[in-house]
């Protein structure tokens, strides 16, 4: 689709604080991007910079829907190395389990990171729910309502940032995103600046004073946020989408134009604005730290939500996720002129923590009838509840969220088993399970070395057990059952299943000069941090990660053998 002119004033805010003046107009940079470069081999020295991009829920369905459309960043990528059916192999397809996985090499089961949320009932505080990217040891913390300390604690294993640091302590290491949790998760324990999008502008770990660029950011976005928007003009090419979807609730979607009020953090995160906010942070920093242009290679990490957001609050496939998209694209396109501009070499990935599902109203209308949304019962305090007064069980007798689910720690050894025994039965019985096993069973079934499209539900969810974290019992339910019970505002539509349309995402590869070719065939988002070390000739212990190299040379030549 043509560029859209949506006049976001984040992107002119940011352009005229921290890069007017710094280098070539935008038509000398359009000219730069075209000009042919040497063709890259497996001899080509290693690339000053390297830009990883987490795009939140960016299916592997999305990209080939939209593909064609692209006329900006997108388009720019998909010229490179495309894997358009690339897997987040495991189970639990939820953002933060996703994030781990892309810069670590490692699934889940490794990571430690094995969802959003899960629930560890011997911490000292009484809220039980311990989020994925905080320190629940902190006194007078929550796991909710922005009551968290922020932490990278719950990343077991080191990322790509935290290799290149080891082996090069010069080497910058800079994590922009609009979730926290997609920063910390893709930077690491070692990164320079770690940041993220919040009502104020850009926030980082409690204790961290902000480096001058980015308190100037974080003071321009507050700016934008504190701005109304108008609405947006609909493409023409996304008429088709423009159709209205009636919730149980008396309110539609489908059909929105993304304005908001002043001060809408909600409604800023739901559009491509606040990727426009990460995008121009990250091209600000990049910047005013001169990554790229050092003697090594400097990593740039950025992790854009809106589409996640999107997703979750219109789902897949109305007006808004078109504009989103449409949006998207655009703003990739300015921030690669950006980098044209300052003359460095860099190479770029492209990926998602994870892929989405539309929501079950549209899908019933558009040739799949047997959309539902979760039955009530198979909520954990419900379920539990209705056990524990069956058999005379203290309560509460269950947590969980997602997929796990936690007996309660007061349980004698038999009134475990008394439970289990009337909880498996009925949860194998209902209609909307596929699977339940317990953590007995995942902890004895391998990790699959098999191609992810090959996996069995038992494999996925095996990727995403880790014994120290993961519940007492698992449940896959089946493939488009929506685990929302009842839609609200922001919240109609998810993921976090073990079926394909949740784990397929795109991985792509750009670098001036490198020969594009598509391969089909499956790989993982676990590939990623071997294939990008082998690119600046870092060694990597394959015995430590669960990713493989991939070539990215086409022909005979071999990037993986530097």
């Amino acid at each position: 689709m043509p560029p859209v002119k949506l006049k976001y004033p984040i992107a002119a805010l940011m352009g005229a604080l921290f890069l007017a003046g710094t280098g070539p107009t935008v038509a000398q940079q359009a000219q730069s991007a075209a000009t042919t470069a040497a063709t890259a081999t497996a001899a080509t020295p290693a690339p000053k910079l390297l830009v990883v991009i987490a795009v939140d829920q960016f299916s592997a369905d999305l990209f080939a829907e939209y593909r064609g459309r692209f006329r900006g960043g997108l388009a720019r990528l998909a010229s490179g190395v495309v894997f358009p059916s690339a897997y987040q192999a495991h189970g639990a397809t939820e953002t933060c389990p996703g994030h781990s996985t892309i810069l670590t090499g490692s699934h889940p089961a490794r990571t430690g990171v094995i969802a959003n949320n899960y629930f560890d009932l011997s911490v000292a505080r009484a809220d039980k729910r311990v989020y994925c990217a905080e320190d629940e040891t902190v006194p007078g913390t929550s796991s909710g309502g922005g009551q968290y300390a922020p932490s990278v604690k719950h990343l077991l294993v080191p990322t790509l940032g935290d290799l290149m640091k080891a082996r090069d302590p010069q080497a910058q290491v800079v994590s922009v995103a609009g979730k926290d949790r997609a920063a910390i998760m893709m930077g690491g324990h070692r990164a320079d600046e770690t940041l993220w999008l919040a009502p104020t502008g850009l926030a980082s770990y409690r204790g961290t004073a902000l480096s001058p660029t980015a308190q100037r950011a974080g003071t321009a976005i507050a700016a934008a946020i504190n701005q109304p928007r108008g609405p947006l003009t609909l493409p023409a090419e996304c008429a088709a989408q423009d159709i209205a979807i009636p919730l149980a609730n008396g309110a539609s979607v489908g059909t929105g134009r993304m304005a908001r009020e002043a001060g809408d953090f909600r409604r800023f995160m739901a559009s491509p604005e606040a990727d426009g906010a990460v995008l121009a942070a990250a091209a600000a920093l990049r910047q005013a730290r001169r990554m790229g242009e050092g003697s090594g290679t400097d990593l740039l990490i950025v992790g854009l939500s809106a589409t996640d957001y999107v997703g979750h609050g219109a789902g897949t496939e109305g007006s808004e996720m078109c504009l989103q998209l449409a949006g998207l694209d655009r703003e990739l396109g300015d921030f690669f002129a950006r980098l044209d501009a300052a003359g460095i070499d860099y190479a770029v990935v492209l990926t998602a923590d994870h892929g989405g599902h539309d929501l079950p109203e549209r899908n019933r209308q558009n040739a799949w009838p047997d959309a539902q949304r979760v039955d009530k019962a198979l909520d954990p305090e419900a379920l539990g509840r209705d056990v524990a007064q069956k058999l005379g069980l203290p309560q509460p007798l269950l947590y969980g969220e997602g997929g796990d689910y936690y007996l309660s720690k007061a349980l004698t050894s038999a009134q475990r088993d008394a439970a289990l025994a009337e909880i498996l039965p009925r949860l194998r019985a209902h209609p909307q399970v596929e699977l339940v096993a317990t953590r007995e069973e995942l902890a004895a079934h391998p990790i699959a070395r098999r191609p992810p499209d090959m996996w069995s539900v038992m494999d996925r969810l095996r990727a995403s057990f880790h014994p120290d974290r993961s519940g007492d019992f698992i449940i896959a339910l089946k493939a488009r059952v929506t685990p929302i019970a009842e839609p609200g505002i922001g919240y109609v539509a998810t993921h976090g299943s073990v079926w394909d349309y949740d784990r397929r995402v795109p991985m792509i590869f750009w670098r001036k000069g490198i020969a594009g070719f598509e391969q089909p065939n499956a790989v993982m988002t676990v590939d990623i941090l071997p294939t990008l070390a082998a690119l600046i000739g870092l060694p990597v212990d394959t015995g430590t990660i669960d990713g493989r190299c991939l070539d990215l040379i086409s022909g005979p030549g071999n990037s993986c053998q530097k």
